[in-house]
């Protein structure tokens, strides 16, 4: 399972380089299923049909009108892209979103807060989190060959829409896949002690050592990849491993190699 964003998607070199090492990869016999967000499309979309992002304590909510657009640039414009550039290498991509075949459940998700010492619910609108997966169609593609190439879109039971934050909906399909490998693909080359020194790379960290690290050395961008690789983990994936998206080689590398690549959380 790779989770792929960032600069690696932004980069028309880089986004060609990274799917040549997911071919590499294929070609040495790993079934690969490559889940996708794309926050640079979707602001870009918004933009475009002048929709204003709103932000709750830093959180987009997301109203029905804004989530159609939305899911037109995950699933028209980054899925389709991706497909395509997969295909091209011979492989058979399949794009698809947690809608189809029910793969995701979704639920509502709400924005907690303290206020005047009580805990108050916000709402983000069509924000969602994961429910329940249901990797039969996964399994059934995987098993006839073809690489699933997923967005986080989902539906609840009640078939109202949800955008998910693209690091937790991977990690809970790597947990429910129990996937061998699950990698989160970022612009730097690990989890970094310190954020001003890219040689500060923490090679290895036990599950149990994660809490005391967020706020000081987990912050940011970080703490949703973090909490992505708990998640697998702790659902059934056997290794998470964080690796700079930004060198596509490091893909190949961190599963068919003995080289230490990025950062490998353990449970």
């Amino acid at each position: 399972m790779i989770k792929y964003g960032g600069n690696a998607m932004l980069s028309e070199r880089l986004k060609q380089s990274v799917v040549q090492n997911i071919w590499k990869l294929h070609s040495k016999g790993y079934r690969i299923v490559l889940v996708h967000g794309g926050g640079p499309f979707i602001q870009r979309m918004l933009e475009l049909v002048k929709i204003e992002s709103e932000f709750i304590e830093g959180h987009r909510k997301t109203s029905s009108e804004a989530l159609k657009y939305i899911e037109m640039a995950l699933k028209g414009e980054v899925n389709g892209s991706l497909v395509n550039l997969l295909n091209k290498t011979g492989l058979k991509a399949i794009g698809l979103s947690g809608k189809d075949g029910r793969m995701v459940l979704a639920r509502k998700r709400y924005h907690l807060k303290k206020q005047n010492g009580k805990e108050v619910r916000l709402d983000l609108g069509q924000v969602g989190d994961v429910e329940q997966v249901d990797t039969s169609l996964l399994d059934t593609l995987l098993e006839e060959g073809y690489l699933p190439v997923v967005t986080c879109i989902a539906s609840d039971e009640e078939g109202d829409d949800y955008n998910i934050n693209a690091d937790m909906f991977a990690g809970n399909l790597a947990g429910a896949l129990g996937a061998t490998h699950y990698l989160v693909l970022t612009d730097v080359d690990g989890l970094l002690e310190d954020i001003d020194d890219p040689s500060s790379v923490i090679r290895k960290l036990n599950l149990k050592e994660l809490d005391s690290l967020y706020g000081s050395v987990i912050k940011g961008g970080m703490i949703p990849k973090l909490e992505s690789c708990e998640l697998a983990l702790r659902q059934g994936a056997r290794s998470a491993r964080i690796i700079n998206g930004t060198k596509p080689e490091a893909i190949f590398e961190a599963v068919n190699t003995e080289k230490i690549i990025g950062t490998e959380i353990c449970l």
